[in-house]
């Protein structure tokens, strides 16, 4: 407790600084997951808070970042979607969903992946971030134009025979769960039928028509119609918020300019009395949690969403350990990387169960606590604790604020969170891949595939096929190299070891000598298989050279097994020479030693082995 607050100051200053900064982001997050400001600014409370309490970086602010809300907003409108549009219907399931995430988060980091996670490929990384920012940058341009789905009767019009579809299949699905639905009586359906009115038709229909334009398509799909409705007031509100985050920055940095565009324009549009949307009513008072998440659990809801649970658990460990390093480079100091996902994990869990959205380590903000004194723990506590405060007093103000400036500021995190690292790099990179006359760079090919994949389709999927394929090409390159390294390609390449130069010249035609340089294993495999083939017609022997044959694996086992098979069709011995420990065991387990070498053609050294050579070989030739 002493060395908690041995910094206090300076940790004082930290937190309060990062929680500034922090306020207005959480709200944004907050209205783009689609759960409302308040989800996002209950997440910013205590994932701050006990992460930084539990956790295992000590100047780490956490709470909601871009990649972790571009995956939440994906799990919020699967399950609303499920539940007719309803998002209080939805609630427990989405929040049991996050709750996962974040016991799955614990979990990860109890059985030490912690210092795993670093071995994700960069490409995958890079282009799972620029497509976040292009996620953000294309649904925040509706918003920002003022323009919504939903409320353009023209767009929500052609929805409403999908909706009185939709309906009726509700009333049929209910009386069939209470056992009243006969062909022989229609009587309840049609009473039911009637009770319908126009306005809940109505309220379907704009549930479908928001949903149809959701996400990146949905919002290309409805871009035309919103230039034709563009609310240059709400517009207005948007670019000034841009030009006062970008311009501020020119002028001094030691006060956030997202906090000071949110503040001016919010002020300005308040102050003169102008009609304009605000965001969703922040509830007054202390969050209080939703018990709903226990007492109407239903594991069938979330059984879809478990893979987009783990998706988040590994998104939020890479983004929370990748800022983890970023602080220890400021500091110069050590994070202890399980023990941070264990204490993200503790704060997703308690956000969720008190409604908040999930979220990780950011980088901005941890760099902000550093620079302004923060030293331990504390500050991030203290951070957690500033934006408690600031809901408990400031609530009904907050909920005046313009959804065009939250708008606006998303869309500049949307341009930020981008790797132009990584995109400037891209006609730098090695062409390493021809595909008939085009050469390539794999890295190239990973990072395009997961931010197309991840833009236009699924940013779940997205990510394990860009893992798949990027292990897929590794593996290919590390086959190709040990391939080269082990000298297997060809026997009209072999060359001659010192030890060799003495062997006897009279039986070169019959005594085959064949090097092993390195692990025989997937990659490979092709190439060893060729040796049967490759022996000449004058060979009654074959020594095989194993002491740089540290490892072998199933593929490469069978590969040699194979191999002595055809070997012993033709009648041609096999001797081996310094067999190491790791594949004599694997080679033991099938039999083929003894059952295709037996013991006494296994030899320590090679001088053993010409010993037996001269002992045994007759010269034909």
């Amino acid at each position: 407790m002493k060395n908690l607050f041995a910094h206090f100051r300076g940790d004082l200053l930290g937190g309060i600084t990062a929680g500034i900064v922090a306020l207005p982001l959480a709200l944004a997050f907050g209205v783009s997951s689609g759960l409302g400001p308040s989800a996002g600014l209950y997440g910013a409370i205590f994932i701050s808070f006990f992460a930084a309490l539990f956790g295992g970086t000590n100047t780490q602010i956490s709470g909601p970042t871009a990649p972790m809300t571009a995956v939440s907003m994906v799990v919020i409108a699967g399950i609303i979607a499920v539940y007719d549009g309803s998002v209080e219907k939805a609630l427990p399931a989405i929040l049991t969903v996050f709750l996962l995430a974040g016991l799955m988060q614990i979990g990860l980091g109890l059985i030490g992946i912690g210092r795993y996670i670093r071995y994700i490929p960069y490409p995958v990384v890079s282009g799972f971030m620029t497509a976040i920012g292009v996620i953000i940058l294309i649904t925040q341009i509706l918003p920002a134009m003022g323009y919504y789905p939903k409320e353009d009767e023209a767009w929500v019009a052609p929805f409403k025979p999908q909706a009185e579809e939709l309906i009726l299949e509700n009333i049929l699905r209910e009386e069939a769960g209470e056992g009243i639905l006969v062909l022989e009586n229609f009587k309840e359906t049609i009473a039911r039928a009637n009770e319908v009115t126009t306005s809940a038709i109505m309220e379907e229909s704009k549930t479908l028509a928001a949903k149809d334009a959701s996400g990146v398509m949905g919002a290309i799909k409805v871009f035309p119609r919103a230039l034709k409705n563009i609310n240059w007031l709400e517009l207005g509100l948007a670019l000034a918020t841009i030009f006062i985050i970008y311009g501020f920055k020119r002028i001094t940095t030691a006060v956030p300019s997202t906090l000071v565009a949110l503040i001016l324009v919010s002020g300005v549009a308040y102050g003169f009395g102008l009609d304009y949307r605000t965001i969703e009513k922040i509830p007054e008072g202390f969050p209080m949690p939703n018990l709903e998440i226990f007492t109407s659990f239903n594991f069938g809801t979330i059984t879809p969403f478990i893979f987009t649970a783990l998706t988040l658990a590994l998104l939020g460990a890479i983004d929370s350990l990748l800022t983890s390093v970023v602080a220890d480079n400021m500091t110069k100091t050590k994070h202890k990387p399980n023990q941070e996902l264990i204490g993200q994990g503790i704060g997703n869990t308690i956000a969720s169960i008190f409604g908040g959205i999930p979220g990780a380590g950011a980088t901005i903000r941890t760099v902000v606590n550093i620079n302004s004194g923060g030293k331990t723990r504390l500050s991030g506590m203290i951070a957690g604790i500033l934006l408690l405060v600031i809901l408990l007093a400031m609530g009904p103000i907050a909920s005046q604020i313009p959804a065009a400036v939250l708008a606006g500021i998303l869309i500049t995190v949307g341009i930020a969170v981008m790797d132009y690292k990584g995109l400037k790099a891209i006609p730098n990179l090695p062409k390493d891949i021809r595909l008939g006359p085009l050469k390539l760079s794999s890295e190239v090919i990973v990072m395009l595939v997961v931010l197309v994949l991840s833009t236009f389709w699924n940013l779940v999927y997205a990510v394990g096929i860009g893992l798949v394929i990027a292990s897929l090409m590794f593996m290919k390159k590390m086959g190709d190299l040990t391939g080269e390294r082990s000298d297997v390609k060809s026997l009209d390449k072999e060359k001659a070891w010192a030890d060799e130069a003495d062997f006897p010249k009279k039986f070169e035609e019959e005594v085959f000598i064949k090097h092993i340089k390195g692990p025989l294993f997937f990659g490979t495999t092709s190439e060893f298989q060729a040796l049967a083939d490759q022996i000449p017609s004058t060979a009654s022997y074959v020594i095989i050279r194993l002491g740089r044959m540290q490892y072998m694996d199933q593929s490469g086992l069978y590969a040699m097994e194979d191999v002595l098979q055809e070997l012993n069709k033709k009648n041609i011995t096999v001797l081996f020479v310094n067999l190491l420990r790791q594949p004599r065991y694997m080679m033991e387990r099938i039999d083929i030693i003894p059952d295709f070498i037996p013991e006494e053609h296994i030899f320590d050294t090679f001088k053993e082995c010409v010993k037996w050579i001269k002992e045994h070989v007759n010269n034909k030739h």
